[in-house]
């Protein structure tokens, strides 16, 4: 049986998964991606928001990094010699500035909703500590923060559900054929207001 060539951990446009990055961090073992990021107690937990937060930030040391990369493949190809550690660090700085914090997808709604399937997989669970949060300037305060742990069942389950979580939660009915179905029964609309068809242009 032929297997289809797959990255190992992440996607194809990405260097790491979200369900990897989410267990690793609730371990408190996240720093492995980069060592800026805190490792926290995994008794207590972390909330959403914070977890959101440091793997967009690890994201975009990755492509940081892969930027500084081709670099010095180019460097090589033209006879230059290659960057010392200390040129490439700094160089991958510059490279971590530039990139906007919006640039990789995975928005907080999104996150949440990814987070949501892990809840309903009984991999993480509330640890019942709460912080206080509130939005900018003369608001009204916002929800609170609330931290979440893994579970055991969380931490028994293997590197490969935890790299497509969806698939561990739904099985065969999310395998790629399943979507492609799903998409060939949506009916697309072609612009206009309101979901109406755009008129034909004369010809």
């Amino acid at each position: 049986m032929v297997m289809p060539l797959r990255p190992e951990r992440g996607g194809f446009l990405r260097p790491f998964g979200c369900g990897m990055f989410i267990r690793d961090f609730l371990l408190g073992q996240a720093s492995k991606y980069w060592e800026e990021i805190p490792s926290i107690d995994p008794e207590i937990g972390a909330p959403q928001r914070d977890i959101h937060y440091w793997y967009k930030r690890a994201l975009h040391r990755a492509f940081a990094e892969d930027a500084v990369a081709r670099e010095e493949e180019l460097r090589i190809s033209k006879g230059l010699p290659p960057l010392t550690i200390e040129k490439a660090e700094e160089r991958t700085k510059v490279y971590l500035e530039r990139i906007p914090y919006k640039l990789t997808r995975c928005r907080f709604h999104s996150f949440v909703v990814y987070f949501s399937n892990l809840q309903r997989l009984g991999w993480v669970e509330l640890t019942g500590k709460e912080e206080g949060s509130q939005f900018q300037d003369h608001y009204a305060p916002g929800p609170p923060r609330r931290y979440f742990r893994l579970t055991k069942e969380g931490r028994q389950a293997a590197d490969a559900a935890w790299s497509n979580p969806l698939f561990a939660l739904y099985g065969e009915r999310w395998d790629r054929e399943h979507l492609r179905q799903l998409r060939k029964k949506h009916k697309y609309t072609t612009g206009g207001k309101r979901g109406r068809p755009a008129k034909a242009k004369r010809t």
